[in-house]
Formats: C-alpha cells, structure tokens, sequence
C-alpha cells in the first residue's frame, strides 16, 4: 500500500479519506459518551452543540495534520492520530470533571453557548499541545 502512494495526488487523497474515515468514527464514540444526541441537536439549531462538536473535529484533524507531517508511513500516521484522539477524549473528562458547579453535557443540551465556547477552545488549543509533541 505503500508504493501506491508515492505519487502525491493519490498520497493526499489517501491520507484524507483515513482522516474523514477517522473523524467519522471519533465523532461516533463522542456521540457515546455524550448524554445528548450530536446531530439531532444540531439539526434543532443548537449552537452550543455545534461549537463544542465543531472544536472536536477541528481538534481532532488538527492532530491528524501534524501526525502527517511528522511520520512517513499511514499506520504511524494513524496510530499518532488514535493516540491524540483518546487524549482529546481525555479532555473531555477533564473538563466534566472541573466544573462541579453544572454538568457540561446538559449545558450543551440546554443551549449553553459560553459552555460551547470553552468546548471548543479546549478541543482546539489542546490540539495544539498534542500536535506539538508528535514525532516520527
């Protein structure tokens, strides 16, 4: 599989659909582990929902960027990106965890746009942090 994509155009689109494919199931265990259902809250014009999904696919592609530049081969590339993902899923936790005030998921349900808001900056900056630490 390899060889295949030692021609750039192919390189690139191989390495796209292995991260759509990712995001896609990365997105399905967030929808898991949520307490509301992602799409229908999106669909029901839920911004809250919105940004706080959209900085989790941003944060997971991010991750994804910079495992492709630092590795050569799919399978690193991919075992970086998993790693990164359960982290940011970690992330998640965490953020559950320092608010014993309210509860994030039901926030987010509510409508809660600063709750969306920090969402979003979380998965993204985080990103950031995880990206940097990838090497081949």
């Amino acid at each position: 599989m390899e060889t295949l994509f030692e021609h750039d155009f192919l390189y690139t689109a191989g390495i796209y659909s292995v991260v759509v494919m990712a995001i896609v199931v990365f997105l399905a265990v967030f929808e898991m582990v949520t307490r509301y259902k992602t799409w229908d809250e999106i669909q029901n014009g839920n911004v809250a929902v919105a940004m706080a999904t959209g900085g989790k696919i941003f944060g997971v592609a991010n991750v994804f960027r910079y495992s492709v530049e630092a590795n050569d081969t799919v399978f690193t590339m991919l075992a970086w990106g998993v790693y990164g993902f359960v982290l940011l899923l970690f992330v998640y936790f965490i953020f559950e965890f320092l608010t014993p005030k309210f509860k994030v998921d039901a926030e987010l349900k509510n409508g809660n746009r600063a709750v969306g808001l920090i969402s979003l900056i979380l998965s993204i900056a985080l990103s950031y942090v995880i990206g940097a630490s990838i090497r081949s």
